[in-house]
């Protein structure tokens, strides 16, 4: 093994209720965001007691890559506690020379892809002596992850019962970043193209012939256009379409956390129950044993440098590979509209 660790690099999320408004304010440094939009996301997670779930998943998960692999794992965040700059320098304490960087996204573009590999830069740069680190690539289509996915699915559909329409769902981002997504040789849009492979890709698993890929969690001024429909403008439309019954998966996401169990388990639940339509959410693929199975034959896949295990015809390309960055032009973000 030319490797002697394993760094899991997640989004980070608060614990607490004191922890809620810091953390939030790092997430949007440096984007001009309005204080009233960040009370608005504060009070969704005040429902939660300031506590999302994505940092206990992925403690979860560390516990079943360690029941896995002979690695030492090791956890950081690029939004709060445990921070990736903290858990680098722990690492090069421990005398870490080389690691491997499994991101806790499955996608490419600039938020899910290259921000990442910022992460890596930034927090090698603060700490002397850090260890090499190379970040596996994206799984969108790797066949454990379509698998997990399609059993949460097919247990969806058994609890609503009946005939449901299956909607696929991710995070929303502006247009102009989807554009910007990819190296400008393949056109762009990368994101929502992988997006839409691993939605083809889960409903061929079930064997749906019908489902739809929607979009959840925007924010920004609303004359910036950002990937539609909304998941809740959705399930009305499908309401006066006639459907009696949906079944949404958030295909976009591994792990939940307040956004998916918002905006999914709140809001376009309540909106489903308002139209007396029956609802159920699928799990995220994260606690699912295939998920932290798929992390070690990507692990194996890079040590042994094997073909990669890919069920899709999308690029999967664009993440750092043996410790070589990302193409200068790849995944660059949008440029923001004026303000004036």
């Amino acid at each position: 093994m030319p490797y002697d660790a394993l760094l899991l690099l997640s989004f980070g999320g608060p614990e607490g209720l004191d922890e809620v408004r810091p953390f939030l304010e790092n997430v949007v440094r440096g984007r001009g965001v309005p204080p009233e939009r960040l009370d608005a996301v504060e009070e969704h997670y005040r429902h939660f007691d300031g506590v999302s779930p994505i940092n206990a998943r992925n403690r979860e998960l560390i516990a079943a890559l360690r029941s896995r692999t002979d690695l030492p794992v090791y956890f950081g965040n690029r939004n709060w506690h445990p921070m990736v700059e903290d858990t680098v320098a722990e690492m090069t304490r421990d005398g870490v020379r080389d690691a491997l960087v499994f991101a806790t996204s499955a996608y490419g573009g600039f938020s899910a892809c290259r921000q990442y590999d910022d992460d890596i830069a930034r927090a090698r740069a603060a700490v002397e002596g850090a260890p090499r680190l190379t970040k596996l690539r994206h799984f969108f289509d790797h066949p454990l992850f379509v698998e997990a996915n399609a059993a949460a699915v097919r247990a969806a559909l058994e609890s609503v019962g009946g005939s449901a329409r299956v909607v696929f769902t991710a995070h929303s981002i502006p247009e102009s970043a989807d554009a910007a997504a990819g190296v400008p040789a393949e056109g762009g849009h990368r994101y929502s193209r992988q997006i839409a492979e691993a939605a083809r890709l889960v409903a061929a698993a079930v064997g749906l012939a019908e489902y739809d890929v929607v979009w959840q969690s925007r924010s920004g001024p609303p004359q910036v256009p950002w990937l539609e429909p909304d998941v809740v403008d959705h399930v009305e439309a499908l309401h006066e379409k006639g459907f009696e019954a949906v079944v949404i998966s958030p295909v976009g996401f591994v792990s939940d956390h307040v956004e998916v169990v918002w905006d999914l388990d709140n809001e376009a639940a309540e909106k489903a129950a308002e139209l007396g339509m029956r609802f159920a959410r699928a799990a995220t693929p994260g606690p699912d044993p295939r998920f932290a199975d798929m992390v070690v034959e990507l692990i194996a896949e890079h040590t042994a440098d094997a073909p990669p295990r890919a069920l899709g015809t999308v690029p999967s390309a664009g993440c750092t590979v043996d410790g070589a960055p990302c193409a200068v032009d790849c995944c660059l973000p949008a440029r923001r509209p004026s303000r004036t």
